[in-house]
């Protein structure tokens, strides 16, 4: 057991130590700075500051944290609200459930690996998860005891299709289609969180068994395809996921607070997830998740797609990395030519010629016609969001950061999201 634990060390400290590459650029840390020091107004970003406090003051949301960067400068970065039922003031550095926006953290981890010629991005799963053999699409299904048939795949699941929700596969419990919902519960298959003692391994050898909507590369389907990355990352690396996340891409980037499971240390600084009740903001309850999962139970899923929390600070750090083309503090992890891969359109005509957005490998981006009609960026601006009512964006371009974080369930009367972003550019004055 002991030779176990010092290999198991040895293997994360050259996972590490592998991810630790040097840049011949070297950008700072963030740090904070005067909005007029990077062609920001102070005064217009008041708007910004006063929409978010009414939005708390009207009863809209409970609290929030948002965050703005521009040129590796953070020029807005405040806590409104509450933390939780009680009422304990929110802090800028409470730790959020960030749910999908975990996605493009592991989507990084699975680029990384790419960058070291382990895989081709049009390799089938199945090649490092055998499951995935011989999969079908759905043909028909009997309500009365969910039994179905399905039609073979012409074509096998690829790492691209699980990288741009094309691969057909679905998403259980907030899937749109009953008939998978009820599929996925009937197979066990842990969609999105859990306090149960499951691993990331046994949920998705069971979601292989699953049918499929439709033919891979057909359409997009939003999907559980970065939870079955999750475990890729830990069959071709031969770490656990969260080791090599740790490893390769928070310990050098200086993202301490972000984990799937919090540190005892940590537990104070996790918002509470509220909804509304009679017109006041309650503690949401167990449902088929226990929204506690970050900091109880057997703490062992690592849900690529869903899992993470994080602070404003760290993710808006992460997006950094990013605009730095890749680099962050003098350490590369990602070329800047493999950026452009992500950022491309991954998807081919599925969203149509004329779309505002199209979809590349981590993200969506903005197209021509996403900047045209205003308030979403420049084009190349990439952005997601997560269950809890969180979002993002970063606009290459004006080289700007947004974040955003809220943690609320159920219906919502909280129009932030829209007005957060077109008050960070309406600030623009250089």
């Amino acid at each position: 057991m002991k030779n176990l634990v010092l290999l198991t060390l040895c293997l994360a400290f050259l996972g590490f130590v592998q991810a630790q590459t040097k840049s011949n650029n070297i950008s700072p840390l963030l740090t904070e700075a005067s909005p007029e020091s990077v062609g920001l107004s102070a005064e217009r970003l008041e708007r910004l500051d006063k929409m978010c406090a009414e939005q708390v003051s009207k009863g809209n949301l409970p609290g929030m944290v948002s965050l703005v960067t521009r040129n590796g400068k953070i020029v807005h970065w405040k806590a409104y609200g509450a933390a939780n039922e009680r009422g304990d003031q929110l802090k800028r550095n409470a730790i959020f459930r960030i749910a999908s926006q975990s996605k493009a953290i592991t989507s990084t981890a699975v680029m990384m690996l790419w960058e070291e010629g382990k895989f081709q991005l049009d390799d089938p799963i199945s090649k490092y998860i055998p499951e995935f053999k011989g999969q079908q699409v759905l043909a028909s299904f009997k309500y009365s005891d969910t039994t179905w048939t399905g039609v073979p795949v012409k074509n096998e699941i690829t790492i691209r299709h699980l990288l741009t929700h094309t691969s057909g596969i679905g998403y259980g419990v907030i899937d749109s289609d009953e008939r998978f919902k009820m599929l996925y519960k009937k197979a066990g298959v842990t969609d999105l969180f859990t306090t149960k003692n499951i691993s990331i391994e046994e949920s998705v050898k069971k979601l292989a068994k699953m049918p499929l909507h439709h033919e891979p590369g057909e359409k997009f389907t939003y999907s559980e395809g970065l939870d079955v990355l999750g475990y890729f990352i830990e069959v071709v690396s031969g770490m656990p996921f969260d080791q090599f996340l740790r490893s390769h891409i928070f310990d050098p980037l200086g993202m301490d607070d972000t984990h799937f499971y919090q540190p005892k240390k940590n537990a104070d600084r996790l918002v509470e997830v509220q909804h509304k009740v009679d017109g006041q903001w309650k503690k949401y309850p167990v449902t088929f998740y226990d929204t506690d999962y970050p900091v109880k139970g057997a703490r062992t899923f690592f849900s690529g797609g869903a899992g993470l929390s994080s602070t404003a600070k760290d993710y808006a750090t992460f997006l950094q990395m990013y605009l730095n083309g890749g680099e962050y503090n003098g350490i590369r992890l990602l070329s800047r030519k493999t950026i452009e891969v992500i950022m491309a359109n991954q998807i081919g005509e599925i969203w149509g010629n004329d779309s505002d957005m199209k979809h590349g490998l981590a993200f969506n981006v903005a197209t021509q016609k996403g900047q045209d009609l205003g308030g979403k960026g420049s084009k190349g601006t990439f952005t997601w969001g997560g269950y809890f009512n969180t979002q993002y964006f970063a606009d290459p371009v004006e080289q700007i950061i947004g974040v955003i974080m809220k943690q609320t369930q159920g219906p919502v009367n909280d129009n932030t999201s829209w007005k957060f972003r077109q008050l960070v550019f309406q600030a623009v004055d250089d």
